[in-house]
């Protein structure tokens, strides 16, 4: 009975020990959408092509959004600048890129700038090909439209999420809007750690 019981014990540290990965706090979606054939030109670095996968061993946190966004973008992109600086030192290995769903009023300037208010190194990404932009919103899972009415006012919609892709070019998690910044820091700890 002594042997059972100090076995049992033994395989409950044992399990509590393993390997087995973390939870993310974010959502997974199997099989993961594949970026890394997709690019967009790169306001910030003079409209060179830019791929959606992040440098071996590094992450990279894609969203969607415009600069005239009067709350969630700017709500969103304040998270991820506080999640990046509770990384500490780890937080070199993580790029953020911003998309623009609203070229016609995102020149390049003016979206490199917004983004880079939050996050100086951050990528400005840019195009008034509307297929191109819709192909890559298809691929993360994400939507958007811009309406503009009679009088010329423009209405922008849009998906609210973060997408962290990985090394390989995979959409590793995806983060809803609201997403607590704790969460968001841990789970960039978990992927950091697992590449």
């Amino acid at each position: 009975m002594k042997k059972t019981a100090a076995l049992i014990a033994l395989l409950g540290v044992s399990a509590a020990c393993s390997s087995a990965p973390a939870e993310l706090a974010g959502y997974t979606r199997t099989p993961a959408p594949h970026t890394a054939d997709l690019s967009l030109p790169d306001a910030s670095a003079g409209g060179e092509p830019f791929f959606l996968k992040a440098p071996e061993g590094n992450l990279l946190l894609v969203y969607l959004g415009y600069t005239a966004c009067p709350d969630v973008c700017p709500t969103t992109l304040a998270d991820i600048r506080t999640a990046l600086a509770d990384l500490g030192d780890a937080a070199g290995r993580v790029e953020l890129a911003m998309i623009t769903v609203d070229p016609q009023r995102d020149t390049g300037e003016i979206l490199a700038g917004y983004v880079q208010s939050f996050v100086p190194d951050a990528h400005a990404l840019r195009t008034e090909d509307d297929d191109l932009l819709s192909a890559v919103a298809f691929v993360l899972g994400a939507a958007y439209q811009v309406d503009v009415d009679d009088e010329g006012a423009v209405e922008v919609a849009h998906t609210a999420h973060i997408y962290v892709i990985d090394g390989r070019g995979d959409l590793v998690v995806t983060w809803p809007f609201g997403i607590d910044k704790a969460d968001m820091t841990s789970d960039l700890r978990i992927l950091l750690d697992g590449s």
